[in-house]
């Protein structure tokens, strides 16, 4: 299980702190598929970061009972002077993985052919995100996490990555943050609003759907 409790971030600036995030509430059980749903700059991205463990909470608690991954074709990690081979290498010996029976499935997968046994900083973002959605399958997480920039590449490739997640890995938890309507209902079984920082719990999809047409027409 995944549980946020009373969590917040702020970040600071110029003109002083400035609350991104204020007091999320979230649990995500082994299996659950849930959406987050929100305008740009509602805090979506962020939080993702902060459940990934790639960022920290200025205050509140973030408990992990399963294992997570990065944010999906987020390819920020990579070190940028080794190969894509040579990130494929590091990253499966850090969580423990034999990386020899990976390689074949990520040459596979990503395309990139020879660009694979180039430096990752002469990669395109593109390319670097095929990559890091690659990397990403061959390490078993319990729950996904999954931002809009999933949609990589042409619709064969897109089709592709669907397949990979949503099929092979159906058993998984998944946290899919999108403005998306279609892919939260296509996709998941509940779904939160974010506004302004604060994660609106709802009872239903549609609930939640109204909830924030409500909100985007207030805004707009």
């Amino acid at each position: 299980m995944i549980n946020l409790v009373d969590v917040n971030k702020d970040y600071f600036t110029r003109s002083g702190p400035v609350r991104v995030l204020r007091d999320v509430n979230l649990t995500v059980a082994r299996g659950e598929r849930i959406g987050i749903v929100g305008r740009n700059g509602a805090g979506k991205s962020t939080l993702i970061r902060l459940i990934s463990g790639a960022e920290l909470p200025t205050s509140g608690t973030i408990e992990r009972g399963m294992s997570v991954s990065w944010p999906l074709a987020f390819g920020g990690a990579f070190q940028g002077s080794l190969t894509g081979l040579d990130n494929l290498r590091v990253i499966c010996r850090i969580y423990g993985v034999d990386a020899g029976k990976r390689i074949g499935f990520v040459e596979d997968f990503s395309e990139l052919g020879l660009y694979l046994q180039e430096p990752v900083k002469t990669y395109s973002s593109g390319m670097r995100a095929r990559l890091a959605f690659a990397i990403s399958m061959v390490i078993d997480f319990d729950c996904f996490l999954i931002d809009e920039i999933v949609a990589v590449g042409d619709a064969r490739f897109h089709a592709k990555c669907n397949h990979e997640l949503f099929v092979n890995r159906a058993d998984r938890a998944m946290i899919i943050v999108s403005h998306n309507a279609g892919y939260i209902r296509e996709h998941c079984s509940r779904a939160a609003v974010l506004v302004d920082g604060k994660l609106h719990h709802a009872g239903s999809l549609d609930e939640a759907f109204a909830f924030y047409d409500q909100e985007t027409a207030i805004a707009a």
